[in-house]
């Protein structure tokens, strides 16, 4: 009796100091993935991982299901309209009357919310008959003219480099608020939104530099851009493939460009508007949409150089990139 005593003790030792370990072991780990960031399939080198960590701790963006991010997956229109609506809060311009404007989103749909909020602030338009067709993916031209609209940017053809870095003043809002502003607004994207995944990312490339009648000239800080540019002349020289822009959205892409908004990667003077956007890439416009309303700090990390900066500092580095 006093053996097996014994054995039932070494036993219930054992079984705790086996317990302590696992739970050191669990706790190691959940430490190991906080230090790793938000997503496990976003890696601290890629490129747009601090826009998408700065977004997930806001409860800006979120994951699926599984935990990942998909950084690479193109974004889906109701996807899209969900992160527009984490993101800003816009006054209505029109408001719909009962149930959903768009033919193929029902009422029980998991995006329908967002996606009606995001037409009645503006960011979504009327489409040809009435059909959202929410799992098309958005393009980046779309994803574009979608926040230029939205935000109510247009292009200053004379604006000063001084002006631009200054139309909005930065008032940072406390992370607690942004956290307590954000926890009406749950949001995670269905699993069943993962399939579609279509691998278009291009390892950097560095292209030839530019002729130089097309190189935006360097501006000395506090001078004004040349006066008289149109739109369209600023997107001819800020972009390599302008000629890809839809005529209907050159002014909206100036205007974008102008607020520090728009993000190329990996070639700054790309734009690629008619490829799907990526939800990487989604993160940084969305990320200096929010800069530009001074609703976040600008990122002074090496993602910063994807920016578009129609401002001296900006063309020395797009120039150095070449």
């Amino acid at each position: 009796m006093r053996w097996l005593s014994a054995s039932a003790a070494l036993l219930a030792l054992g079984i705790s100091v086996s317990a302590a370990s696992s739970l050191v072991m669990i706790s190691t780990e959940v430490s190991a993935q906080g230090t790793q960031g938000a997503f496990p399939d976003v890696q601290p080198d890629y490129w747009a991982q601090p826009f998408i960590q700065e977004l997930a701790e806001a409860d800006i963006v979120t994951g699926y299901l599984d935990g990942t991010y998909r950084p690479e997956r193109p974004l889906e229109r109701d996807e899209f309209a969900a992160i527009i609506r984490q993101a800003f809060s816009q006054e209505r311009v029109r408001t719909i009357p009962s149930g959903s404007v768009f033919k193929d989103v029902p009422d029980g749909y998991w995006a329908a919310p967002p996606i009606e909020e995001a037409y009645e602030a503006g960011f979504m338009r009327d489409f040809q008959g009435n059909l959202f067709r929410p799992r098309e993916e958005v393009s980046r031209i779309e994803a574009l003219v979608a926040l230029a609209r939205g935000l109510n940017l247009t292009y200053d053809p004379t604006p000063s480099v001084a002006a631009q870095a200054t139309t909005t003043p930065v008032t940072i809002q406390p992370a607690n608020e942004r956290q307590a502003t954000r926890q009406r607004k749950p949001l995670i994207f269905p699993l069943a939104a993962t399939t579609l995944m279509q691998p278009l990312y291009s390892p950097p490339v560095r292209t030839q530099a530019p002729p130089a009648d097309t190189t935006p000239p360097t501006v000395a800080a506090g001078q004004n851009v040349p006066s008289g540019r149109s739109a369209s002349e600023l997107v001819q020289a800020y972009y390599e493939d302008a000629d890809q822009i839809p005529e209907d959205a050159i002014d909206d892409v100036a205007a974008l460009t102008q607020a520090n908004i728009v993000v190329n990667y990996p070639d700054v003077r790309v734009l690629n508007p008619n490829e799907p956007l990526k939800r990487g890439s989604a993160a940084a416009l969305i990320y200096q949409a929010l800069v530009r309303q001074g609703k976040m700090p600008p990122l002074n990390v090496e993602a910063s150089r994807y920016v578009v900066r129609p401002t001296s500092e900006g063309n020395q580095t797009a120039q150095a990139d070449q």
